[in-house]
């Protein structure tokens, strides 16, 4: 079949382009800062904002703590802590910028054949309510819910980015496999499940209870007469005496009862991806779709030996900040991967006399 002819592209939807893969390898940046500032405990680096300190130059943050530290020794938090925080907040913002940049290009443009606007206009709101959501979690003291809530935002923000710069560049630029599009239901509920975990391991590193557990494969020995789900899942109103939320104020129990279900959630989730990835492999005819099935199950195992990886080693901060990102990946090759599913198909040809048609 021939393509149909495509209106050619002027020089705006070629910057929109341009400014959208930009914003989407920015938007990666900020995951991976944003959970280097979370596990590295400098989220209340800077106490203030949008300032650290009363400066928004982070140079100058530092100076004054030193000074302060100096002259009364522990009044505030470590210096260091100060950079994390503000590099990812530089970068936040830029990201804003290039979000609202990318919004009006599409208003200009909305007109233009297949042109997006109402996911580039979602994603100015999305991003101004992450911002809240950095705020927030500075003003209240690592509140868990709104430390949770501001990971899901990010990893919806970048998420959106990739769905977005696939739509620009019109990819998949194929007709589809018929027979793969069968798997709408499986991929949406391997999704869901993805999401779910990825809101448990937010929950998880809120409440600081990635280190309560630290055998394999569940948790120590007893560990069923430990799990209290009523005070696991207190998202508002928690009832502690600390000046703020950093290094958790939930009880052992409830902490294990979170980290339990966080490794039962990745049992679901790997079954689940699993059974897709087997799928695929088998129903797909063309080398695409084998490929993309094949990407999904190298993203599940890098995940699942990172997961192993934090326990066995305790939690090592890259190793914890990879296993961060690498579950954006799989949820970002999840959501292309039903894009991709839902293009319109052609139907099978005849098997030929040299063999069966060409992908």
């Amino acid at each position: 079949m021939h393509p149909e002819p495509r209106q050619p592209l002027t020089s705006s939807q070629i910057w929109l382009r341009r400014v959208a893969v930009l914003a989407l390898i920015l938007a990666a940046g900020v995951i991976i800062l944003g959970a280097w500032t979370r596990l590295s405990d400098a989220g209340l680096g800077c106490p203030d904002w949008p300032g650290c300190y009363g400066h928004l130059d982070v140079r100058k943050a530092i100076a004054h703590v030193n000074e302060q530290n100096a002259t009364n020794p522990g009044e505030l938090r470590e210096a260091h802590k100060t950079v994390p925080e503000m590099v990812h907040r530089y970068f936040a913002s830029t990201l804003g910028l290039l979000i609202l940049i990318i919004a009006g290009l599409s208003v200009v443009n909305r007109k233009r054949e297949k042109q997006p606007l109402k996911l580039p206009l979602f994603l100015v709101a999305l991003v101004i309510f992450q911002g809240i959501l950095g705020m927030w979690t500075v003003t209240m003291g690592l509140q868990p819910t709104i430390v949770m809530l501001h990971l899901l935002g990010g990893f919806t923000t970048l998420t959106l980015l990739a769905l977005l710069t696939a739509r620009l560049y019109r990819w998949p630029r194929f007709l589809n496999d018929c027979d793969v599009r069968s798997l709408k239901t499986l991929g949406g509920l391997s999704l869901a499940a993805v999401v779910l975990q990825i809101a448990l391991g937010g929950w998880t590193t809120a409440n600081y209870a990635a280190v309560v557990c630290t055998e394999l494969p569940i948790c120590e020995d007893g560990w069923v007469e430990h799990i209290n789900f009523e005070d696991a899942f207190v998202f508002w109103g928690h009832e502690h005496d600390k000046p703020d939320y950093e290094f958790g104020v939930l009880q052992n129990d409830a902490r294990t009862t979170i980290h339990v279900l966080h490794r039962f959630g990745a049992l679901l989730v790997t079954l689940m991806v699993l059974l897709l990835v087997g799928r695929i492999l088998t129903r797909a005819r063309s080398v695409f779709f084998r490929n993309f099935g094949l990407a999904i199950l190298g993203l599940l195992a890098l995940q699942i030996t990172l997961g192993i990886s934090n326990v066995v080693f305790s939690v090592p901060l890259w190793v914890a900040v990879s296993h961060n990102f690498v579950a954006v990946l799989l949820l970002i090759s999840l959501v292309l991967f039903i894009r991709a599913i839902n293009v319109k198909c052609a139907a099978r040809h005849p098997q030929g006399p040299d063999g069966p048609p060409r992908d």
